[in-house]
């Protein structure tokens, strides 16, 4: 029997085990089954999703877009998108957060109950925030506010103290910028 040394350990950079966000859009057919079978890629990895939007992109070819927000270090991001490219109803996995300029929107209804000072403080805010208000009885007020997910988590921190009591949120939208096509 041969002894060997044991191999000297390449120690991971920073860059390597960073965790960041990543939006991915994933073009697939529109058909039963194909929502299921891509969590149940991320679920049975154990992979997490922060957000999830899907939606028909084009009736014609039968279409589908699913933007997906996750999170982790560039290997497993690396990792979630070959798994994803090798799932047979998706025709094509990009990831907007590496690929170039991208706009990211977001929808949320934000329910807030005040009376008094409150109540005209949550009016400044909404009209700062170009939140609009879509219904509103004598205590409570529903805002619909539109923009990035980091403009709704702004707003949605200014309204906790003047009686933040719901929120609702779409998840995110995104499609990439210029004449880049997915």
């Amino acid at each position: 029997m041969v002894h060997r040394p044991p191999r000297p350990q390449r120690s991971k950079t920073v860059k390597e085990t960073e965790i960041s966000k990543h939006t991915i859009s994933v073009l697939v057919d529109n058909e039963a089954g194909v929502l299921a079978r891509v969590i149940g890629l991320f679920s049975g990895r154990g992979y997490n999703i922060e957000s999830l939007t899907v939606a028909e992109v084009d009736a014609g070819s039968r279409l589908s877009r699913i933007t997906v927000v996750t999170s982790g270090t560039p290997m497993v991001i690396e990792q979630i998108k070959a798994q994803l490219g090798r799932l047979v109803p998706i025709h094509k996995v990009s990831d907007l957060t590496l690929a170039g300029p991208s706009v990211e929107r977001e929808l949320a209804l934000v329910k807030v109950i005040a009376t008094g000072e409150k109540r005209v403080e949550s009016l400044r805010i909404a009209d700062i925030f170009k939140a609009r208000a879509v219904d509103a009885t004598n205590t409570s007020f529903i805002f619909e506010i539109i923009g990035s997910p980091e403009k709704i988590d702004a707003f949605n921190k200014l309204m906790e103290p003047l009686g933040l009591a719901e929120i609702s949120r779409t998840g995110v939208a995104a499609i990439s910028r210029g004449t880049l096509m997915m």
